[in-house]
């Protein structure tokens, strides 16, 4: 039975997929699960993570493909559509459409170093100079933040 395509993944599907996006290859369940029990203080079972997969595939997230006695399993989205259309989605689900309040409530949960806040300066900039040049689309890509901050 085919499961119906979901519109946003959940965290547990969204984090399969950072995974995959980040490898920046195809990868079997045994490679995947290896990097979330990485992450994880309490260590997943394999068959959760190929049931996950498995999932995933039947919703049209994932692309499976044998690879000797094992499958490999990619994203059928690149991380950029994924992302915008997640992040589409909160704006109007939560935000009811209000740019200027989803950005003060990220700034204030993310608190920007100096340094991001010039960077999100000149992406504000660079989006300006679009749209007063008739641009309605695209724009600078999102770069993913590779530190984490400390909350304290």
């Amino acid at each position: 039975m085919v499961r119906p395509s979901a519109e946003q993944p959940t965290p547990a599907e969204l984090e399969i997929l950072k995974i995959l996006w980040e490898s920046g290859r195809p990868l079997t369940v045994r490679e995947t699960l290896e990097v979330v029990n990485q992450r994880h203080e309490t260590p997943r079972a394999y068959t959760s993570v190929m049931s996950l997969m498995n999932v995933m595939t039947e919703k049209g997230q994932l692309r499976r493909g044998p690879q000797g006695r094992a499958f490999v399993y990619e994203p059928v989205a690149p991380r950029d559509q994924t992302l915008r259309s997640l992040l589409g989605e909160t704006l109007e689900r939560a935000y009811s459409g209000s740019a200027s309040l989803l950005v003060a409530h990220l700034l204030d949960q993310s608190m920007p170093t100096a340094d991001e806040l010039d960077q999100i300066r000149s992406i504000l900039d660079g989006y300006e100079s679009r749209i007063s040049s008739g641009a309605t689309e695209g724009g600078a890509s999102c770069k993913p933040s590779r530190r984490k901050r400390s909350k304290g």
